[in-house]
């Protein structure tokens, strides 16, 4: 079960004492709040830590965060009560739809919601190395990919970024990498040719100041076959005017996929209360640390993207309306996806129920098999298949 205060728990947290401002914006915070993160260093563990900062000096609250490796170790705390939220990546919808490594008996479909995400500047892209001397996706035939064992959230994103240019795995020669880390030196130490990374991440920094270079392929939206090749295989991707990265000319503006990085996110089951007063505070306070860390500028209310795969919490949703950029389509999306996550839920449980095999491998297939059934039934595109 996903954490949440009961009882006189949550009049004893809701009541604790908050600094003046809290008060006059009527956001009451709790004394401490737990989040989890990506590693130590990451993006997202240093904008959790510059919405803490803000946190504590406008409220007085604590808040204590959790790195974590990967996107299990992430959402495991929250699960099991010891943490509140979590800055997570794209993980935040393999988990909601149950697919990937949350296709095993342990997890299934998680019933997750956004608080804010970031959008700035920067792109979530395909990248080379310029010294390829190769422009475009469709070129790549034949050319070295990074693949990070273990890490299908990285692979699953480079075989739907390639996929644009009307390429699979086949066509290229997968080079296996026992981390992110390890597969972006390999593009500077000439291992690999092709990686999936940040446009303003300190990896991709490093390999455009290396002899080979980096680049970001363009992949505009007005190529419309290449996007829905992309997103039949990534569905989180879409496309985005990027000004900011590695690589990048002075002024240069390059039409690259993107997604929302870090993802503030929360169980449904968090109290609406507290998800309001977090994300109210995060909004209300947004100019007190929209400098402090680079791509924090993102999570600015205004540059929401509503219409994203993973619904909003409720008290998102409420802290969203004050603010005034909430809208209507915003809404009608929201709505879809909270009752896609009850499609998944009701269907998960059913298929728990017919007794299924032990072996991960057969487990995760009639899962599939059963999640594809549930939603093509209620009308909700299936979104990720095999």
């Amino acid at each position: 079960m996903a954490y949440g205060f009961r009882g006189a728990a949550v009049v004893a947290a809701v009541a604790m004492a908050c600094v003046g401002s809290a008060v006059a914006q009527d956001a009451k915070l709790p004394g401490t709040l737990t989040m989890t993160a990506y590693e130590t260093g990451s993006n997202a563990f240093n904008q959790a830590v510059a919405v803490g900062q803000m946190l504590k000096n406008k409220y007085g609250t604590d808040l204590r965060i959790l790195p974590a490796g990967n996107d299990v170790a992430r959402l495991g705390p929250l699960r099991a009560g010891r943490a509140q939220a979590s800055a997570m990546g794209v993980g935040v919808y393999y988990a909601q739809e149950g697919v990937l490594e949350f296709a095993t008996k342990e997890w299934g479909p998680q019933s997750l919601q956004l608080l804010l995400s970031a959008t700035t500047c920067s792109g979530q892209a395909l990248a080379i190395a310029r010294d390829l001397g190769v422009t475009q996706v469709k070129d790549l035939k034949g050319r070295r990919m990074g693949w990070v064992v273990g890490s299908p959230a990285v692979n699953q994103s480079l075989l739907g970024l390639i996929a644009f240019g009307g390429l699979t795995k086949a066509d290229v020669k997968p080079v296996e990498y026992s981390s992110y880390g390890a597969m972006m030196k390999g593009l500077v130490n000439n291992e690999v040719d092709i990686v999936f990374a940040s446009t303003i991440s300190g990896q991709a920094k490093e390999a455009e100041n290396s002899p080979r270079g980096i680049m970001w392929p363009a992949m505009p939206a007005s190529d419309t076959a290449g996007w829905e090749r992309l997103q039949k295989l990534a569905p989180y991707f879409y496309p985005h005017k990027s000004t900011c990265g590695a690589g990048y000319a002075k002024g240069e503006t390059i039409e690259v996929a993107v997604y929302p990085y870090p993802i503030f996110m929360a169980y449904a089951s968090q109290p609406a209360d507290l998800v309001h007063a977090l994300t109210k505070a995060m909004i209300v306070n947004y100019d007190s640390y929209k400098d402090s860390v680079v791509g924090v500028d993102g999570l600015e209310a205004k540059r929401q993207n509503q219409k994203w795969i993973v619904p909003y919490h409720p008290g998102a949703v409420r802290a969203l309306k004050e603010a005034g950029v909430w809208t209507d389509e915003g809404q009608k999306n929201n709505d879809t996806l909270i009752a896609r996550q009850k499609v998944l839920a009701e269907a998960w449980a059913a298929y728990l129920k017919t007794n299924p095999p032990d072996d991960k491998e057969a487990f995760r297939k009639g899962w599939m098999e059963t999640r594809r059934t549930a939603l093509t039934k209620a009308g909700q595109p299936v979104g990720f298949d095999e």
